[in-house]
């Protein structure tokens, strides 16, 4: 399944040479990938676990970043979000920095809607296809898509910069050149206001955002992202080398560059009108990244445990930050109704254990708490929830 966990105890989640450490990480997710998946949990019962309760890394430091979950720029709950420095590539100073960007733990590369950016926008050279025209890509998440160009920017985020990566410009482009085949996929997120924040930073451990999918050629009529348009139009499925296709910035920064520590501070039960939380890059790298984890998992490229197990099946599994609750298949949990039918709604909250397993065969037990999603939100000045549950898409 494609599950979004709650890690109570630090635990290290590693492909190649980059490492996701996400600790005491509450469901703060949304948006990008929820509702993706198959099923997880086990364990029938109704005690609350505690939840977790140490204080995330001081964000004073130069490889840290802090994290908001707020109202944000739709008022959709739990948009982990964090600010992020744009620059003109080669330069340091003609920047523009963008506020509530969505933190994505499950997604690859930084896409920053085309209004939050401003005039630096004109300064970010559009990529050109190998195949000719403008190299735009359209991008699908579990609940919609973004469809723009891709560009060469400076990255920074506190002190790390990633210098002249590719990356997308989000609704630049009229929807009149979004191609009819192979593109459209749920809602259109080419706004601020659909996307639930001003832009993703996909942070998972793919190194760029599609790979050899998009890379190869015989891959590219099924699979490819990316898109030649000709004047800036009439857009067709096109190769993408590694080199142009939208990348993840951790790997592109000088130093601190194998991994990223998410934590988030603790919160009531019942949910808090904010949290914050701490993005740390590199791991063992500094006096504050040190890897005190006792269990490692390895993944495959796309960040997920595949063996991993709940009720007896063997499910997918992976951390991500970018969806808004925790998203399994268990029938035995209550569903909601009206604008919450995707959602668990048990008469007392509910206890689940999911069964990790890596590649590495390394194994562990994570619990999760399901509460009732209608009686979490009920109170609508809170955007913060640890225990809101749904049901997988897929």
């Amino acid at each position: 399944m494609r599950f979004a966990l709650k890690i109570e105890a630090c635990v290290n989640v590693v492909k190649a040479v980059l490492a996701v450490s996400v600790v005491a990480m509450t469901a703060l997710v949304a948006g990008c990938g929820g509702g993706g998946g198959d099923s997880s949990s086990s364990s029938n019962n109704s005690n609350n676990n505690s939840g977790p309760n140490q204080q995330p890394i001081a964000a004073n430091a130069a490889n840290t970043v802090g994290v908001t979950v707020a109202r944000g720029v739709a008022g959709i709950i739990n948009i982990p979000t964090v600010s992020v420095t744009v620059c003109a590539p080669n330069s340091t100073t003609n920047c523009a920095t963008v506020d509530n960007v969505l933190l994505d733990t499950g997604s690859f590369g930084l896409r920053v809607v085309n209004s939050a950016l401003g005039s630096i926008a004109n300064s970010l050279p559009i990529q050109q296809a190998t195949a000719g025209g403008q190299l735009a890509e359209c991008t699908h998440f579990a609940d919609g898509f973004t469809w723009g160009t891709t560009r060469t920017a400076t990255v920074k985020i506190s002190g790390e910069v990633a210098s002249n990566i590719p990356i997308q410009v989000i609704g630049d482009m009229p929807d009149s050149t979004i191609p009819a085949s192979g593109c459209v996929n749920g809602a259109n997120e080419n706004s601020a206001s659909a996307l639930g924040a001003n832009g993703i930073l996909g942070l998972g451990v793919a190194p760029v955002d599609c790979g050899v999918a998009c890379s190869v050629q015989a891959n590219v009529a099924q699979f490819s992202n990316y898109y030649a348009c000709p004047n800036g139009t009439n857009c067709t499925r096109t190769l993408a080398e590694t080199a142009k296709q939208v990348a993840n910035p951790i790997p592109n920064f000088p130093v601190d560059n194998n991994g990223v520590i998410v934590q988030m501070a603790p919160i009531s039960s019942s949910g808090a009108a904010t949290a914050t939380g701490t993005v740390v890059f590199g791991i063992g790298t500094q006096s504050n990244n040190g890897n005190a984890s006792s269990t490692t998992y390895t993944t495959d490229a796309s960040g997920d445990l595949v063996n991993s197990t709940f009720n007896g099946t063997t499910i997918r599994t992976f951390m991500d930050s970018g969806s808004n609750g925790y998203f399994f298949t268990d029938n035995s949990l209550a569903m909601c109704g009206g604008n919450l039918a995707s959602f668990y709604c048990p008469g007392s909250t509910q206890s689940r254990t999911v069964n990790l397993v890596g590649a590495n065969g390394a194994t562990g037990a994570l619990t999760i708490n399901i509460a009732n999603a209608q009686t979490l939100l009920s109170n609508a000045n809170n955007y913060a929830f640890n225990d809101l549950g749904g049901r997988s898409a897929r």
